[in-house]
C-alpha cells in the first residue's frame, strides 16, 4: 500500500524517536542499517523528513538526526503525506482513474471501509506513542526470533 520509501521513512522516524529520548543524534549509516535501507535512499528520505519538519538534523562532529525533546506529537499521516503524498489512501483499490461512491468499482465499498479505518488510525497514532510501545517491548521493528537451523 505504501511505497518502499514510506515504509523506510516510518521505520527511520520510529528508530530516531526511540534514540532521541536520551538525547542521541544518529548518523545516516546507523539509521540505514537499522531500517535495512540503502544509504543513498535513506539520505534522500531523511532530507525530505527534515525539510518537512518531521525530524531535525544538525551538521558537524556532534550532529545527526533527532527529534526535538519537546516536539509536538507527530501523526503517522504526516510521514505518509511527506513521502507518498496525499493520494495514497484515496486512490481506487484496483487502480481506476474514476472511482467514487456514486460510480464505484467492484471492490469500492470494501476498500473504502478499510482505507477510512487506516486513515483514521494514521491520523490518531503518533510516532511518540508507537516509540513508547517499542521501548516497552509491546511491539518490534525487527524480528528477534532466532532462525531455525
Amino acid at each position: 500500500m505504501f511505497s518502499k520509501a514510506c515504509e523506510y521513512a516510518i521505520r527511520a522516524v520510529l528508530y530516531i524517536a526511540i534514540k532521541s529520548t536520551n538525547g542521541q543524534r544518529l548518523g545516516l549509516k546507523e539509521i540505514a542499517k537499522e531500517v535495512d535501507s540503502p544509504i543513498p535512499f535513506t539520505a534522500k528520505i531523511l532530507q525530505t523528513l527534515s525539510r518537512e519538519g518531521i525530524i531535525s538534523s544538525t551538521k558537524g562532529p556532534n550532529g545527526g538526526f533527532y527529534l526535538k525533546p519537546k516536539a509536538k506529537p507527530i501523526p503517522l499521516s504526516a510521514i505518509v503525506r511527506a513521502i507518498d503524498g496525499t493520494d495514497t489512501l484515496h486512490t481506487c483499490g484496483i487502480g481506476l482513474k474514476e472511482c467514487s461512491d456514486r460510480y464505484p468499482c467492484p471492490i469500492h465499498d470494501q476498500v473504502k471501509a478499510y482505507k477510512d479505518s487506516l486513515r483514521r488510525a494514521m491520523s490518531e497514532k503518533t510516532i511518540q506513542e508507537l516509540a513508547k510501545d517499542l521501548t516497552e517491548g509491546r511491539t518490534f521493528l525487527k524480528n528477534r526470533e532466532k532462525k531455525a537451523r
